[in-house]
C-alpha cells in the first residue's frame, strides 16, 4: 500500500504541474494589419527624392483581434532616436474595424534624411508601425 500511495503522490504531482505549465502560457495578442497603398502616386518604400517635393502616402489597416484605436503619422531627421508626431488620428465606428487614410506632405528643403513611421494602435494596446526613409538630395 505504501508503493501505491507514492505511485499516487507522484501521479498527483505531476498531473498538477502539467495544469499549471497548460494554464499559466501567455496568450498571444495579434496587433493589426497594415499595408502601404503601392499604386501609381503613392510613396510606400525607401527613396531618394528632390528638396520640397510633395510626398503622397497611403495605408489601410484592418483590426485582427481588437478594435483600433489610433493612428499616428511622426518622423526624425537625419537619424535622430526622438520623432516628431506630425498627426495623430482617433478611430471610431466602422474606423475601428478597416481604416484607410491617405496624407501629403512636403519635404525638407535641405539635403538628409527623413524617416517616416506609420502607426496602428488597438485597444489592447498591440501596435502595427511600417516606416520608410526618404534621402533628400
Amino acid at each position: 500500500m505504501n508503493s501505491i500511495m507514492k505511485n499516487f503522490h507522484v501521479f498527483l504531482l505531476l498531473a498538477c504541474v502539467s495544469i499549471a505549465s497548460v494554464s499559466c502560457k501567455k496568450d498571444k495578442h495579434v496587433p493589426p494589419i497594415v499595408t502601404f497603398k503601392t499604386t501609381a502616386g503613392y510613396t510606400a518604400a525607401d527613396a531618394s527624392v528632390a528638396k520640397n517635393l510633395t510626398i503622397k502616402v497611403g495605408i489601410t489597416a484592418d483590426k485582427v483581434e481588437d478594435d483600433m484605436l489610433t493612428y499616428n503619422v511622426s518622423y526624425a531627421y537625419d537619424g535622430a532616436a526622438t520623432t516628431i508626431t506630425q498627426q495623430t488620428f482617433t478611430l471610431a465606428g466602422a474606423e475601428q474595424q478597416h481604416y484607410e487614410k491617405d496624407i501629403t506632405f512636403v519635404t525638407r528643403n535641405q539635403a538628409g534624411t527623413e524617416k517616416w513611421t506609420f502607426t496602428i494602435t488597438d485597444k489592447d494596446g498591440n501596435i502595427t508601425q511600417k516606416q520608410f526613409t526618404l534621402t533628400i538630395l
